[in-house]
């Protein structure tokens, strides 16, 4: 398969980008890989790129987006770090994809049995990673649900907070960019969250979403 051209990629709305991650996902439960030359990919790519997509994911080992959805090169901006929280950095690589390169969809994606999660659950500090998961933190204040070992030991705690973390990270988009605000509310471009669990390999979306 080969990547898609500028035409093919302007034509698409966000939802159609949305459904082409899911039915990517569908393949990677299932152990079918679309047939793609990634060497011809990489010519095809050599003079620009087109990618439908910017997907913000944990830096986890396991939450190779391309792979979850079964991407080539091209195809989407992969943007991880630990967490999958919201700085400038990651806002104005967003503003760049969604602006000046026209990607049709964001999607901030967690994960489950996520360290980063954990780490923040425990306060846990270690050098820069202490102000990375203090990031983290307006997630815990907001899950109310548990009362009792509110901690990395409790698996629903760490899995409500990773639910919390993402649609803080897309409030985070919504409120602190101008550029993607504008872009969301114009629909030209549609913001949804997601979680990835690790045991099955399946991503579950978020209702919560904006731009469609």
């Amino acid at each position: 398969m080969s990547v898609l051209s500028k035409e093919k990629r302007n034509e698409l709305s966000p939802r159609e980008a949305l459904e082409i991650l899911k039915e990517g996902n569908k393949r990677f439960i299932k152990n079918i890989k679309m047939n793609r030359d990634l060497l011809e990919q990489v010519n095809e790519t050599a003079e620009g790129q087109y990618p439908f997509a910017t997907i913000l994911s944990c830096m986890d080992s396991r939450t190779t987006a391309e792979l979850i959805f079964d991407q080539g090169l091209g195809d989407i901006f992969s943007i991880r770090i630990a967490g999958n929280i919201i700085n400038d950095d990651i806002l104005g690589s967003m503003e760049y994809a969604c602006q000046v390169v026209e990607s049709k969809l964001i999607v901030v994606m967690g994960h489950t049995n996520c360290g980063a999660v954990k780490g923040a659950c425990d306060a846990f500090e270690l050098g820069h990673l202490t102000p990375l998961l203090t990031k983290i933190r307006p997630a815990i204040y907001k899950e109310q649900s548990v009362a009792e070992n509110r901690n990395s030991s409790n698996k629903t705690f760490v899995e409500n907070v990773s639910a919390l973390n993402v649609k803080n990270s897309m409030e985070a988009i919504m409120t602190r960019s101008i550029v993607l605000n504008n872009l969301i509310q114009q629909k030209k471009v549609g913001l949804v969250g997601a979680i990835y669990d690790v045991a099955t390999a399946s991503v579950k979306f978020i209702e919560d979403s904006y731009g469609f």
